[in-house]
C-alpha cells in the first residue's frame, strides 16, 4: 500500500501524506472509507506512530480525511481532493506550455508528445482518474 523511500529528503510523514492523497485521487481509498489505524499504519511500516499521527494530522488540517471521536479517521469527500489535483495539474501544464513556446516548439509536436505519454504512461499505470 505505502512505499517509503529512505533516501528522498523529504520527512516520512510528508511521504506518507503524499502517498495516502495520491491513492485517495485514484479511487484506491474511496470516499468515507476507514484509513488504517495510527499503530496499526506504524506497525505495518515499522514506524514511530507519531510520524503516522503527525501524517494524519496533517491531511486532517488539507480537509482530505476527517475524525471520529473513538472510531478513527476516514476519507473526505474525494472529488475535491481530485479538484485540487487537477489545478494543481493544470497549472504544471500552463507552465511547461509556456517554456514549451518560448523554446520554440510547435504546437502539433507538443501534441503528439503528450499523445505518446499518455499512451506510454496509461499502459503502464492501468488509465487514471477522470476530470
Amino acid at each position: 500500500m505505502i512505499l517509503l523511500d529512505y533516501k528522498d529528503r523529504r520527512p516520512i510523514y510528508e511521504q506518507i501524506v503524499e502517498k495516502l492523497k495520491d491513492l485517495m485521487i485514484c479511487g484506491v481509498l474511496e470516499q468515507d472509507s476507514q484509513l488504517p489505524s495510527v499503530r496499526s499504519l506504524a506497525t505495518d511500516l515499522s514506524i514511530n506512530p507519531n510520524t503516522i499521527q503527525r501524517a494524519y494530522t496533517e491531511l486532517e488540517r488539507r480537509g482530505f480525511i476527517y475524525s471520529v471521536k473513538g472510531r478513527g479517521s476516514f476519507v473526505a469527500d474525494t472529488s475535491s481532493i481530485r479538484a485540487l489535483k487537477t489545478s494543481e495539474l493544470k497549472n504544471k501544464l500552463g507552465g511547461w506550455v509556456e517554456e514549451a513556446k518560448r523554446a520554440g516548439l510547435k504546437e502539433d509536436k507538443a501534441h503528439s508528445w503528450l499523445a505518446e505519454e499518455w499512451v506510454m504512461e496509461g499502459s503502464n499505470t492501468g488509465g487514471g482518474a477522470e476530470e
